[in-house]
């Protein structure tokens, strides 16, 4: 008898192989479908995030765009004024006015090399204005009378203003109110860096210190451990600067360089402090007013600090327009000027309330306070009128320096010695240590110097610092977050200071590398 076929066993292994696989096609599928979806979703969230950043962007810069156009508004008035100034000021004798309104005469310009791809090169046949750019604040509004040799604007009514007692006229700036805005943003509103151009500072040694002119901070100067102050004109609205002046302010015994300096609020007068070891000079006064090639200097007779650095000197924004200095001794001083002819005089406001080196002082606006920063990791602030301490913070590191924000004369910045915190942010008002806090990663060094600078934007929003790192780092109070909003790669060395122009969106900054940069903001 025939036996029936059987079905091959091929046949059975290739279908039983066969289902498995399509179920695993069919998971394959629903697998890239979620990761498909996730990545959409993931590019929906970036995109989201993106065009919210751009919006902020668009709002900054729209408020930007105002204020400038009002700037704009305001320079040409004024310069409409100047010129009918000028034109009746060319019809009287010098001898009468005391001043001479001169025409753009040519000015050799000092040699000028780039440190990068760009360069920069000062031309003989450029004319330098020897009446320079008038200050570009509302403020700033009024009849000036002009130097013919330095450039350097001189306002007469605000000579008279601030003579020392004068107490129905004065005024600073005006308060603007900062604290709802600290930590209000989730991302950065900062500008960033669009090109920089380096040049020499024609100093032969480290440079210490960077000063813009308060009265026109399209000049600035800077010094160094050669003892020499260079005074420096921004041109080619921001890409270049010419030197105009150099004068040695080494002191008169120990020939040491300047510690630190500070502009008088006149613009006509820059002053320094030294050393108070083996009875040297302290203080001196540079006058840029002068009809002569290089400034004069003189050093005041009164010697009260007993031994050690002057670490730092500040004026303060009060009717009598004092300054303040900080010295290694613990002490804290105050000067006033007593008459016409550059007598001032010291006040020892305290000596045993700090328990080491005054490493910076400053003073606040609203009240007669004197803030100092010290070594000791203190931090006070000084009732002049009372003469007693209104507050005190003891933080956890040394304290460097101190900075009063420009708008709200309520804040305050101190720089201590902690890594990755550098920067805090207090109230005058408030009990608690700090309302922010900043800081950076430092690659090349875990110490912080005392020589790193801190500077406010005009606005009162932004901070730069530099740094060990060759970086100029952009801080916003707005920013909900300690880490720079903006980090600029500057110079070959570390970057002592960064400042900020009030009339063009310019950063200039000085470095070990002995070149200035100039840096563009966008």
């Amino acid at each position: 008898m025939t036996q029936p076929l059987k079905k091959p066993k091929v046949e059975e292994l290739s279908v039983s192989d066969a289902q498995p696989t399509a179920i695993d096609a069919v998971d394959e599928c629903n697998s890239t479908a979620e990761e498909q979806e996730a990545e959409l979703l993931a590019l929906v969230e970036h995109r989201t995030r993106e065009v919210q950043h751009l919006q902020h962007r668009i709002s900054y810069y729209t408020r930007q765009l105002e204020e400038a156009e009002k700037r704009l508004q305001e320079s040409e008035s004024m310069l409409a004024r100047f010129r009918g100034r000028r034109y009746t000021l060319s019809s009287k004798s010098s001898q009468d006015s005391g001043f001479k309104c001169v025409e753009a005469e040519p000015r050799p310009a000092s040699p000028i090399h780039a440190n990068g791809a760009i360069t920069i090169l000062g031309s003989s046949a450029q004319k330098s204005p020897s009446i320079l750019n008038l200050a570009m604040t509302a403020e700033q509004d009024r009849p000036c009378t002009v130097s013919s040799t330095e450039g350097v604007v001189e306002d007469e009514s605000d000579r008279r203003k601030r003579k020392f007692g004068n107490t129905s006229t004065f005024r600073w700036k005006d308060h603007k109110e900062l604290i709802p805005l600290v930590r209000s943003s989730s991302s950065p509103l900062t500008a960033q860096c669009d090109r920089s151009y380096y040049f020499s500072s024609q100093h032969k040694r480290k440079m210490r210190s960077l000063a813009p002119c308060p009265v026109n901070d399209q000049l600035f100067v800077t010094s160094a451990l050669d003892g020499m102050i260079n005074l420096w004109q921004v041109q080619y609205k921001g890409s270049s600067a010419s030197l105009l002046c150099t004068t040695d302010c080494m002191s008169q015994k120990q020939r040491r360089w300047p510690e630190d300096i500070a502009w008088h609020p006149d613009g006509n007068s820059l002053f320094s402090v030294y050393s108070a070891d083996s009875g040297d000079s302290q203080i001196s006064i540079l006058k840029f007013n002068k009809t002569k090639e290089r400034a004069s200097v003189i050093f005041l007779e009164d010697k009260p600090y007993v031994k050690g650095i002057i670490n730092s000197i500040s004026f303060l924004p009060w009717e009598s327009v004092p300054f303040i200095t900080g010295g290694s001794d613990h002490a804290v001083i105050l000067w006033s000027m007593k008459d016409k002819k550059n007598t001032w005089k010291p006040e020892l406001l305290h000596r045993d309330l700090h328990s080491s080196a005054v490493m910076g002082v400053s003073g606040m606006q609203l009240k007669q306070i004197v803030l100092s920063a010290g070594a000791d990791k203190r931090i006070l602030g000084f009732d002049v009128q009372v003469g007693s301490v209104l507050f005190k913070h003891q933080l956890e590191s040394k304290c460097m320096s101190v900075l009063p924000n420009p708008c709200d004369f309520n804040l305050f910045m101190v720089q201590t010695g902690s890594p990755e915190k550098q920067l805090r942010l207090f109230d005058i008002r408030s009990k608690q240590k700090e309302v922010h806090g900043f800081g950076w990663k430092q690659e090349s060094s875990e110490s912080q110097s005392a020589l790193i600078n801190q500077a406010w934007s005009p606005d009162g929003l932004h901070l730069t610092s530099g740094s060990a790192d060759p970086v100029i780092h952009v801080f916003d109070i707005r920013y909900n977050s300690h880490m720079p909003s903006c980090s600029i790669k500057a110079h070959q060395k570390r970057v002592f200071k960064a400042v900020w122009l009030h009339s063009l969106p310019l950063l200039i900054s000085i470095s070990s590398d002995l070149n200035i940069g100039l840096h563009k903001m966008v």
